[in-house]
């Protein structure tokens, strides 16, 4: 049986595509209506488009998006790796199961069995640690309070491996706004000679300058708003990731976790040791 998350992700995209769907049919007509097309400025010439898109900043910009990127390809790779744990059945899902602290050394060595190839995996550590923890306190309280403890602890882990991006995204915009204000000094020092002649040609690089100077940080803000989007999408599936291991742990093993001697138990009820000792090696 497999482990699902009570909170489904899966809707957010068909209301994403609905919302788009809603704004482009009231804004296209209104659009359409009011002749923004027309206005001067609306269409981009490829002098333009090439200053745009090609410069010193945005060459830089471009290489903190790439760098921010590939990161996060990592961390959204590696919350995929985790989630193929809740498939590995390390624990029974039988009912009437309990884990009493003799059968809590066998089972541990069963989860690092089944862990051991495409590990290490975060479910695994938090079930070997709760079962340790049972083992040597033989209270149920202590091992869900080590799970919540480690789970606390993997959240902070994951939030401090994430200050390169957000660094990354911090500084593309800020350096957008550097060549902003590069292209704006060089505008204000292209001065006219002496004369009426030099005028339109001082005016004409003045704008240029202008026009490269504002669509440096066009480019960057656009950079930024697209990171910050996949920061938050893999942050959100992290931090989802560890919950859900924390729920699983709770659910299924620290629910299951009964500190009585065998004789205790009732007839119907078996130990995790009496019913995976002939399937599977514990030593």
């Amino acid at each position: 049986m497999r482990f699902k998350s009570p909170q489904s992700r899966t809707a957010e995209w068909p209301l994403l595509i609905l919302a788009l769907a809603l704004v482009g049919a009231i804004c296209a007509p209104l659009w359409q209506w009011s002749g923004s097309s027309d206005h001067p400025g609306s269409t981009l010439s490829m002098e333009r488009l090439s200053r745009m898109v090609i410069g010193a900043e945005q060459i830089a910009c471009y290489a903190c998006f790439t760098w921010a990127s590939l990161i996060l390809l990592c961390r959204w790779w590696d919350v995929r790796r985790q989630r193929r744990a809740f498939d590995l059945g390390l624990l029974p899902w039988e009912e009437g199961l309990r884990v009493l602290p003799e059968d809590a050394r066998p089972l541990q060595r069963r989860v690092e069995q089944l862990s051991n190839r495409g590990g290490p995996y975060l479910l695994a550590h938090l079930l070997r640690l709760a079962l340790d923890r049972f083992s040597i306190s033989r209270s149920p309280n202590d091992a869900g309070e080590m799970v919540r403890t480690q789970a606390d602890l993997e959240l902070g882990r994951m939030a401090n491996s994430m200050s390169t991006i957000h660094y990354l995204a911090w500084a593309i915009p800020a350096l957008g706004f550097v060549g902003t204000v590069r292209h704006i000094g060089l505008a204000l020092g292209v001065t006219p000679d002496i004369g009426e002649d030099a005028l339109p040609g001082f005016l004409g690089g003045t704008t240029r300058y202008l026009a490269v100077a504002f669509d440096t940080t066009l480019v960057a803000l656009l950079l930024s708003l697209v990171l910050m989007f996949l920061l938050h999408s893999v942050q959100r599936d992290q931090e989802a990731v560890v919950l859900d291991c924390q729920q699983y742990c709770l659910e299924h093993l620290v629910s299951r976790l009964y500190d009585a001697p065998p004789e205790a138990l009732p007839g119907p009820h078996e130990t995790l040791a009496t019913t995976f000792s002939a399937d599977k090696p514990w030593s």
